[in-house]
């Protein structure tokens, strides 16, 4: 009986059909940043007053200076008051001028915003300031838990239905409620949109991954994760750019739009996971796409391999039950996921921080997005050169360093704070690539997306607690910091329970993946025994 490793050498393991593949299903990932910008780039406390036009009825020629002067308190600070005005009255402005106005009250016919840093974000359009500015945090967490319920939604869905279709459906969703969210006439529409846009990314970030990689062979698999993340990175390089030059949240979101609207139509086109096909009995579709993709990379499929393929049984499945009842892959589960929560936790801290470093934040996000091009290029020779396991641990030891040195450094220092926020953030962004493609390797392909899948949750669960995580600044600046370093610390020590999976093929059964065996090996030993029980007869 042929496993799909064997099959893959056959065929072969990254030819043009795998590249082409991997481009159509990475290229996304350009678009992918652009769902935060709404959330990102704001001024969260902008400079403002009450709208108090009420006045100019009594006096439509009052310069600004004076409609200010007899409409809005003052601060201890001789500042105007930013969420208060005078109570209007129903006198003529001599009246006003002579006796003056006491009684305040919240602004009640919305804000005036001055020297605005855009033309226009969530914050001014949906007057996020004052008594509402906690709902900023709110419409962050509403996106982590679209993204939350993608992974949810989409990778059982995935496991009955096929990767391909997991992949292709949320792009449609984002494609859809991308342009909802930027026509949104309320914050409640709003986090709406915001909150399918995130199913569709979680689920397309989810799937997309495990489709490409079920095609890639053991010497270029990392490339499925890695190349990936190339294309994250790249795609928050060029939103920095984006929002530069177009700083009206809803004209980046039409814009966004038409990206997505290209990969939405060429993404049907995208072959299913021949090693889904014969995971769950569909061994004729199987065979006919195997032997379209030899074709593509110019091989050819033996008989004998084809009559091998055509007699494979599947294994009885029992999804999670299997991952809890299995004390070796429930000890590696809890691990991978440990590290997938933590890291997640120190990249969204750090991400939605990018206006409070001290640097113009278009500069800090290009440098965010920049930075981590060569990282991820690196990434990629490491896990073949090192190992998953060495350079899992090491990426969240030293994220969790540089994150917390960020304590020692004074707050003024604008650079040394972003150049330690961006180290942090690129090793915690290069240990998520290495968990998307270790968790792959360490369970077999019968719950495969399960793990994966579960995994995600709990690393959007992380994303999610980020803002939350966040608001603790109100009480001391220190106390984010101190939290998501130390996590990322604790969960690299954790990461010594699990085994290396480094040029091994992707386990099919239970049996291989809690023994982590090379099944490469195990042929070759078994084929040596064949010979030498041969010899023996003879």
């Amino acid at each position: 009986m042929a496993d799909f490793g064997e099959i893959l050498r056959n065929i072969g393991e990254f030819g043009l059909f795998q590249k082409t593949i991997l481009f159509a299903l990475c290229a996304p990932n350009l678009i992918l940043p652009f769902h935060f910008m709404s959330v990102l780039f704001i001024q969260s406390d902008p400079e403002r007053h009450c709208n108090t036009d009420w006045i100019l009825r009594a006096a439509p020629n009052l310069t600004t200076d004076e409609l200010l002067n007899l409409t809005l308190p003052r601060e201890d600070d001789r500042s105007f008051s930013k969420c208060r005005m005078y109570v209007p009255v129903d006198w003529d402005i001599d009246a006003i001028r002579e006796y003056g106005l006491n009684e305040t009250t919240s602004c009640q016919n919305g804000w005036v915003y001055t020297n605005m840093l855009y033309e226009a974000t969530i914050v001014t359009d949906f007057n996020l300031v004052c008594d509402q500015a906690g709902l900023l945090g709110v419409a962050q967490a509403v996106l982590m838990t679209g993204m939350l319920f993608g992974c949810l939604l989409l990778g059982p869905f995935a496991e009955s239905f096929g990767r391909k279709r997991a992949a292709q459906i949320p792009v449609v969703v984002m494609l859809i409620f991308t342009v909802t969210t930027g026509l949104c006439p309320n914050f409640y529409l709003y986090l709406a949109s915001q909150f399918m846009v995130g199913i569709g990314y979680g689920g397309f970030r989810l799937n997309g991954i495990i489709l490409a990689t079920e095609w890639i062979g053991v010497s270029k698999r990392s490339w499925g994760t890695c190349v990936s993340q190339l294309f994250s990175a790249a795609g928050q390089a060029i939103l920095a750019g984006m929002i530069y030059f177009v700083r009206d949240w809803r004209l980046a979101q039409l814009i966004t739009a038409a990206p997505t609207a290209v990969m939405a139509s060429y993404i049907w086109f995208i072959p299913e996971s021949a090693r889904w096909l014969l995971d769950t009995g569909r061994k004729e579709e199987a065979e006919e796409l195997i032997t379209k993709v030899a074709v593509i990379n110019k091989r050819t499929v033996p008989d004998f391999l084809l009559e091998k393929i055509v007699t494979k049984e599947t294994e009885k499945k029992r999804g999670i039950i299997v991952l809890f009842q299995s004390s070796v892959l429930r000890k590696y589960f809890l691990a991978i996921i440990l590290a997938w929560f933590s890291l997640n936790v120190v990249y969204y801290c750090l991400s939605f921080n990018v206006g409070n470093f001290g640097l113009d934040i278009f500069l800090t996000q290009a440098l965010f997005g920049l930075s981590e091009l060569p990282a991820q290029i690196l990434c990629i020779w490491l896990l073949e050169a090192v190992g998953r396991k060495v350079s899992l641990i090491s990426t969240l030891m030293i994220g969790g360093l540089l994150s917390i040195l960020i304590l020692a450094i004074p707050q003024g220092n604008a650079v040394a704070v972003t150049a330690l926020a961006i180290g942090g953030r690129i090793f915690s962004n290069w240990a998520g690539s290495i968990c998307n493609v270790y968790v792959q390797e360490l369970f077999p392909t019968s719950f495969r997306q399960t793990a994966s899948g579960l995994g995600s949750i709990v690393s959007r669960i992380g994303g999610l607690v980020a803002p939350l995580l966040n608001t603790l600044a109100l009480y001391h600046w220190s106390i984010p910091t101190i939290v998501f370093s130390s996590l990322s610390l604790i969960s690299g020590a954790f990461c010594f329970l699990l085994p290396e999976t480094a040029k091994k093929e992707l386990p099919d059964s239970t049996d291989e993946a809690e023994g982590n065996r090379n099944k490469t090996t195990l042929r070759s030993q078994s084929k040596t025994n064949k010979c030498q029980i041969k010899s023996t007869k003879l």
